[in-house]
């Protein structure tokens, strides 16, 4: 699948940085859901796990990330969402070197993400009470393979960003959510993933407050270098904000942002440059953008931000919309005449 954007706006880029419209005016670019990164060894990596082949290529990515601990956060979320399904596979693989973080690390974090995705429906827990156990005993699987993880490797953030994942599966206390927290921030203090991980985690939806919500992300924004897109926090708290609180007076793009969200928004994306050498999460910050401006029924800034995904269209927020990322991603598209094929 491609799009081409087929209603051109003159002006400078999202960023303003010169490079000039070829970024985003009509280009050829393949769809593809659930990889929103660039990074064709992270590619590899991910096809040869998802066919149940070659899983040493995936340990390979793993280690050869200890450098970055953003890279490492990303090929990490990714390879276990290929795995799930077949994580003794890489229990087999940790059988064989025990003294292998990057291993345990890969299987802790697949068990959350197999967890994750057999978990029962709130409005669900009292007619399917079995199905909600076996969620929780799948979720509790993945502690020790963490815990192993960051006992073998201290310096290590990124065991204590999935352990986030982990508490918010769980429904842990917020003592324990923060002890978690500063766990990861203390170790690379602008890590995006686990940045994700507290914004979800003080959202009203999980329980948490709207405007510590806010805080957190305009304080994580406000902090962050230009290159840095943690200032995509800003659209993502209010994705988490609209799930919970506008649920029923969400009805078309305009309904969304009111003037002064949107406004926060803009100021948000004009203060972030993505830079020559893109961040590993840079595709996903397009995504939130993006994604935030066509419901802002900002146009122009959506079009930018959806041709500076490359194509590739990240769970969140498009998750947020209801149903499978990729069609909501090309629905958006098609509204802002941005074609696809």
């Amino acid at each position: 699948m491609g799009l081409t954007e087929l209603d051109r706006a003159p002006g400078r880029s999202v960023e303003q940085s010169g490079v000039g419209a070829s970024l985003v005016r009509a280009r050829q670019l393949r769809v593809l859901g659930g990889r929103p990164w660039r990074d064709p060894d992270l590619d590899w990596a991910v096809d040869a796990v998802r066919d149940r082949r070659l899983l040493r290529v995936g340990a390979h990515a793993l280690a050869v990330s200890r450098v970055d601990p953003e890279v490492r956060s990303v090929r990490v979320e990714a390879l276990s969402r290929a795995a799930v399904g077949f994580s003794r596979d890489v229990e087999a693989l940790v059988a064989e070197d025990p003294s292998n973080p990057d291993l345990w690390l890969w299987l802790g974090r697949t068990r959350v993400e197999e967890a994750w995705r057999i978990r029962p429906e709130a409005r669900a827990r009292a007619v399917q009470a079995k199905s909600y156990t076996t969620y929780t005993k799948s979720m509790q699987s993945a502690r020790e393979p963490l815990m192993r993880a960051a006992s073998l490797w201290p310096d290590d953030p990124v065991p204590w960003e999935a352990m986030l994942w982990y508490a918010l599966g769980l429904g842990l206390d917020r003592e324990e959510k923060d002890a978690l927290w500063l766990q990861a921030s203390g170790r690379c203090p602008t890590l995006y993933g686990a940045h994700v991980a507290r914004v979800v985690s003080l959202s009203p939806q999980w329980g948490g407050m709207t405007d510590e919500m806010f805080g957190f992300a305009r304080t994580a924004a406000s902090r962050a270098s230009r290159e840095d897109p943690r200032a995509a926090l800003i659209p993502l708290a209010y994705f988490e904000y609209f799930v919970q609180e506008r649920s029923g007076v969400i009805r078309g793009a305009s309904s969304w942002f009111s003037p002064e969200e949107r406004r926060e928004v803009e100021a948000a994306a004009r203060g972030w440059f993505e830079g020559h050498r893109l961040h590993p999460r840079t595709i996903e910050a397009h995504n939130l953008f993006g994604a935030a401006f066509h419901l802002a029924d900002a146009r122009r800034l959506a079009r930018q931000h959806l041709l500076r995904t490359r194509g590739r269209p990240s769970s969140l927020p498009w998750t947020y919309l209801g149903g499978d990322e990729v069609n909501q991603f090309v629905k958006a598209c098609r509204h802002l005449n941005v074609g696809t094929a």
